[in-house]
């Protein structure tokens, strides 16, 4: 970061200011204001009043169990405490002399700095710099630290001086600075010189690098052969093979000789573009023996040109020459025909490759699994397995489920040979002790049930959830379906049908116990069927009837749908009854009209001036209203308490009390929890002693709830309370609190912490979930500790943890932060090829297995939501991002091509089409700056101005002036319409 002098000293005042100021400071530990973690408050309620620690002026830490003793240091000494890099003060001092003498760097200066003479180090030399930022004092200073004994200026420091002169760019340095370091060091200006050239290379700027070449020879050096390796390699990497030879060729003429590595990148690009001979003629006039290493880059290249015949022939010339081909070079061949769909190839270098033995990894399986089913043929995919299983290699979480997901995941049911496949490598899987994520658990059940096997489906699942299958809300609802339709609920819908068929008239409790079961399994249309029915048939819906549907359709928020069938109640003269008014008030209350529900209570009370409600109350004398129980005031208080209005719900606490009605643990806990979510923990104590007073005992949600808020206000010398009070009280923490704590010690820094509190919770035999692996993940990828990271994910998934959409997330931005953009790369591979998002959402309500013919005969393909897929798009933002920010540019366009594959998806990609262009410019890559700008129109994505101004620069970079002004007279040409941007003001 590149700081100002005048924003420096400003920094630098504040900060002692502000030390000094610490002193003075005396924290006020009240519960509101304080942010310490270690206050003398406690939560009354949480201790006994005859606790000897409350008349302690230093209260010890609470006593707690010996397996959760660790936690105490962390929990009590955790005050969050930030640390700031401060520059160093050699170089602080050094700053200020050179600002305060105002010598140019003089006698006087010279004779301050003698007493750092021995402390000179790389560190101290570029932070001084950085820290002046004077192009002429910093060349003087650079001059001065290299004639000093014992010092050598390093990489670092020619760096850091070229941005202080301005060259972090394509820059040149000012000739007078070259010529004052020359008539200093002539050898030092050779040496930077150098450097910069190559520093040029790195950057891929290969005309400012041939510029400082030439002028390196003005000036009468001779260039280095590092410098000539980093030019060839630049011209190989913008693909300018005729411009690399004539460099090599000035690089002979020196007596000079490529290193194998530059010669190997040589090898490669000849070999990528076709010229495969003149590579080998190229090795053979140097006198280079190539190694496996050297051959493996030929064989890449090669595979990438689709010149699979010359890539085999590498293999022979590598066992000529006594050069075993190994694991890698196997590798190559096989990424390189899979990309091309080189499937036949592929056998027949898998044979070869196990028959040298040279056996495949667990990678290379999991890739030939994947290609092999993508193409349909599953026979040889399962056949794999075999294969991998001789080579001493055990297929595990990923190959299982690419397998079984890739054969039920399409929208066609797979023929009964296929699915037998998978049957087969499900039974494998079961005796390995590998389990199938939530998609693929849900897709196979859908096959099973197609087939006609609802037993086997519905026993797939509770093997699932046995093994520690963990169902999201989606879930919960497919497995409730598939057990009411594939055990019970489709065993009495065919028993109804039957009894119907034998002319037995089903009576209002037949058909109440349907309407009820589908409508809380979210089957609305087939429950107003069969209402419907009734009517037809003669069979008069009761009380219970209408409220199940009444609830149903305001939990759905059908509102319309729910209003107009109470007044048809009404209207047949059946009277609601206390459930009614309760299911109105908490369907309301789900449905986001809080003011309506909080009418219906407030009439429901007397209050006959709410005029609103009439329709509600038709039936009703004014002195015979129904009057709210515990479970009508339960709904009311959750509703406000979600909607963050606390202090209503607080006040309906107090109204019960007082007209008689006792507040039950829902009650309280509800409370509490709107409380603890809305940060006011005083009261949510208040609430919490009352409960005490009442004789009930908190719960595990009670516990949960007042956890997670001292872990967001930092508390966790409470938590640590809180924590002993339930298990003084024998209360095991479950895994949303083992979640809830570890998350919440990760959130401050303290990952290894919360690592051992989630060992710990394995050996009480808790099982963490997905939510757990996830927060840990991220706690620990916040540390920068992307290897235990890495760990968990192998660790979850080898324990029947299925990783989850938001797990690949966060694990994919932290490889992104930390520069692994390969290893992001491959966890978004391995994400795509388990959730197979294309046809997630044609089944997402069908993992029940119930067959396609029943489900269209209840009404639910009707009831089908939209297609949705797994939002994989932000994922290939962030990589595609982070290849343009690393110069990775072809790796970036391959991203983009994938997902752009549709206009919407392409619309909404317009900054990185945009981005890439003017990357590709710079980097001279015109040809494929232009294919991606006729992608980007051929997708009706319209470009910007600036998208055009980079084309026409990337020309003029290499030299095709004609097409760079015929572009400009085009755009001359076209209709221009300016728009003003949102959020900016002309004035």
């Amino acid at each position: 970061m590149i700081v100002s002098k005048r924003d420096f000293n400003t920094l630098f005042s504040l900060s002692r200011s502000l030390l000094h100021l610490k002193s003075k400071i005396i924290l006020s530990f009240s519960l509101p204001q304080s942010f310490s973690t270690s206050s003398d408050n406690t939560l009354e309620g949480l201790v006994h009043p005859d606790d000897p620690f409350l008349h302690h002026t230093s209260p010890p830490a609470p006593d707690l169990s010996p397996d959760y003793a660790f936690l105490r240091t962390t929990l009590l000494n955790s005050t969050t405490t930030v640390h700031s890099d401060d520059p160093s003060h050699d170089a602080i001092l050094m700053s200020d002399a050179i600002r305060n003498t105002n010598d140019s760097f003089g006698a006087q200066t010279q004779k301050l700095f003698r007493q750092f003479r021995g402390r000179l180090t790389e560190a101290l030399v570029v932070q001084m710099m950085c820290n002046v930022r004077h192009p002429e004092l910093c060349v003087k200073f650079f001059l001065w630290a290299g004639r000093q004994i014992g010092y050598t200026h390093t990489p670092a420091v020619y760096d850091a001086l070229l941005d202080v002169l301005g060259c972090n760019g394509s820059g040149r340095v000012p000739e007078k600075f070259l010529r004052e370091i020359r008539d200093d060091d002539k050898e030092l200006l050779q040496k930077l010189l150098n450097f910069f050239i190559r520093k040029c290379c790195r950057n891929g700027l290969y005309n400012a690098a041939l510029e400082e070449l030439g002028r390196l020879k003005d000036f009468g050096y001779k260039p280095s052969p590092t410098t000539y390796s980093a030019l060839i390699q630049v011209f190989l990497g913008a693909g300018k093979l005729d411009s690399a030879y004539l460099v090599h060729k000035e690089m002979e003429s020196y007596g000079y000789g490529m290193d194998g590595y530059t010669l190997s990148c040589f090898a490669y690009s000849l070999c990528r573009a076709g010229r495969y001979r003149d590579a080998l003629n190229l090795i053979a006039k140097v006198g280079y023996v190539p190694d496996t290493v050297f051959y493996n880059r030929m064989v890449s290249g090669l595979c990438e040109a689709s010149l699979f015949e010359e890539a085999m022939d590498i293999l022979n010339r590598m066992r000529s020459s006594s050069c075993i081909p190994n694991v890698v070079t196997y590798r190559i061949l096989l990424s390189g025909c899979l990309r091309k769909g080189q499937l036949g190839r592929c056998k027949r270098i898998l044979s070869m490759m196990i028959t040298e033995g040279c056996y495949p990894n667990r990678e290379i399986f999991n890739f030939l699994v994947h290609a092999y089913c993508k193409s349909g043929d599953y026979f040889y995919a399962y056949k794999l397995f075999k294969k991998m299983v001789k080579c001493g290699c055990q297929p595990g979480y990923l190959l299982y489920n690419i397998l079984i997901g890739s054969i039920c995941g399409n929208v066609e049911l797979p023929i009964s040979d296929v699915l037998e496949i998978a049957e087969k490598a499900y039974d494998e899987m079961l005796d390995s002790g590998v389990v199938l994520n939530k998609v693929n658990v849900g897709n196979f059940a859908r096959c099973l049930c197609g087939a006609g096997k609802f037993d086997k489906a519905f026993k797939i699942i509770c093997e699932m959830m046995s093994k520690g299958f963990v169902p999201d809300d989606s879930t919960y609802s497919k497995v409730i379906h598939f057990l009411c339709n594939a055990s019970k609920v489709e065993k009495a819908f065919l028993l109804f049908e039957e009894m119907k068929r034998n002319g037995i008239v089903p009576s209002v409790y037949t058909y109440t116990i349907l309407i009820d079961s589908f409508c809380k399994a979210g089957l609305i249309q087939q429950a107003r069927k069969w209402y419907d029915e009734m009517l037809r048939d003669g069979c008069k819906p009761n009380v219970v009837t209408y409220t199940a549907l009444i609830h149903a359709y305001l939990k759905a928020r059908k509102l319309f749908d729910a209003n107009k069938l109470f007044e048809v109640m009404v209207l047949e003269g059946c009277k609601p009854n206390i459930v009614t008014y309760t299911a109105l008030i908490d369907g309301h209350c789900k449905a986001g009209q809080i003011e309506k529900a909080c009418q219906i209570f407030a009439r429901m009370q007397g209050d006959i001036e709410i005029s609103d409600m009439d329709m509600y109350f038709k039936l009703d004398d004014d002195n015979n209203t129904e009057e709210p129980n515990v479970i009508t005031y339960g709904a009311l208080v959750d509703g406000l308490c979600k909607t963050s209005r606390v202090k209503q719900a607080r006040e309906l606490l107090d109204t019960m009390w007082a007209h008689g009605c006792e507040p039950n643990q829902t009650v309280y806990d509800a409370l509490i929890d709107g409380f603890c979510k809305a940060g006011k923990l005083e009261d949510a104590q208040e609430v919490f002693a009352k409960m005490l007073e009442r004789g009930y005992s908190p719960s595990l949600y009670t516990y949960s709830s007042l956890i997670d808020c001292l872990f967001k206000d930092k508390r966790l010398d409470l938590v640590l309370k809180v924590l002993s009070r339930m298990l003084e009280n024998s209360i095991a923490p479950n895994v949303v609190i083992y979640t809830e704590m570890i998350d919440g010690l990760c959130k401050v820094g303290k990952a290894d912490e919360a690592h051992k509190l989630m060992l710990k919770m394995e050996e009480k035999g808790c099982n963490p979930n997905v939510v757990t692996y996830t927060a840990m993940i991220d706690g620990f990828g916040k540390l920068g500790k992307i290897e235990q990271c890495f760990e968990l994910l192998r660790d979850m998934c080898s324990k029947g943890c299925a990783p989850n959409f938001i797990t690949y997330r966060v694990l994919i931005n932290h490889c992104c932060s930390t520069g692994l953009f390969d290893e992001a790369h491959r966890l978004l591979d391995e994400m795509k090829q388990t959730y197979w998002p294309r046809h997630i959402s044609s089944h997402r309500k069908i993992i029940e297995g119930i067959n396609r013919e029943f489900i269209a005969s209840i009404g639910l393909l009707n009831e089908l939501v939209e297609d949705e897929s797994i939002p994989v798009d932000s994922l290939y933002k962030i990589l595609i991002h982070n290849y343009i920010k690393a110069g990775r540019l072809e790796v970036a366009v391959n991203l983009l091509e994938e997902i752009s594959s549709s206009p919407s998806i392409a619309m909404a990609c317009k900054y990185l089409y945009t981005s890439l262009i003017e990357s590709l410019s710079q980097a001279s890559k015109v040809d494929k700056a232009f294919e991606l700008y006729a992608s980007m129109i051929s997708k009706n994505v319209v470009p910007e101005l600036s998208t055009l101004v980079d084309l026409i620069k990337g020309l003029t970079r290499v030299d095709k002036w004609q097409e760079a002004l015929q572009l400009s007279d085009s755009i001359c040409q076209m209709d221009i319409y300016w728009v003003h941007e949102e959020g900016t003001s002309v004035n």
